[in-house]
């Protein structure tokens, strides 16, 4: 199995709207042409105005959502003050480049809302950041992103921005073998985060 078919399994989905952002996963976990279980998690939440959705290994992202809730929490303890969302994304890139020599297999999307409003990160294994209004990533991610430029608008409702979020995961999963079985949501607003679980 090459090390890009690894980095590449799942499908996650982030999209940015002017009333909040969402990112959403589907829950199969799967090595190579095996399914692990079907109940895997791959959405994340931080505090409450962050959160991650990653495509990979998922020991990977359980270990980067472990240590990036960590030092958030301990540089904002430190400096008694909100860390915005685009430093956290620098911070999480530090972090993943760290490790370049033997990589956490996983895509990132990350998502947040601070004083500057709403804001969507796209990550890979060694680091490097881009700032987007939607992405996907994953072995679903063809699939996905053709369903999100159909039908992605600025102007979406949260809760429309959601169901476009489900809408091109389970256009996904209906095509990738390596993705399926339920997806995560979480949609994060000035009013705080929603989450959301459907079982396919």
């Amino acid at each position: 199995m090459t090390y890009e078919r690894i980095v590449a399994g799942a499908t996650a989905v982030g999209l940015k709207v002017d009333s909040g952002v969402v990112v959403g996963a589907e829950k199969r976990v799967s090595y190579g042409g095996y399914i692990v279980s079907r109940v895997g998690k791959k959405v994340f939440k931080i505090g409450n105005r962050m959160a991650i959705a990653a495509a990979g290994l998922i020991g990977d992202m359980q270990t980067l959502h472990k240590i990036l809730s960590a030092e958030i929490m301990y540089r904002e303890l430190v400096t008694s003050s909100k860390m915005s969302v685009r430093s956290a994304a620098k911070l999480l890139s530090a972090i993943l480049y760290s490790y370049k020599l033997m990589p956490f297999i996983s895509e990132i999307i990350f998502a947040g809302y601070d004083e500057g409003g709403y804001h969507l990160y796209v990550l890979d294994p060694v680091g490097s950041v881009i700032e987007d209004d939607y992405a996907a990533v994953g072995t679903g991610a063809p699939i996905a992103i053709g369903i999100i430029e159909t039908e992605y608008r600025k102007d979406l409702e949260l809760e429309k921005a959601m169901d476009l979020t489900i809408k091109a995961i389970r256009s996904a999963i209906s095509r990738d073998a390596v993705s399926g079985d339920g997806i995560d949501v979480i949609a994060i607003s000035k009013d705080g985060i929603i989450e959301k679980s459907i079982v396919l």
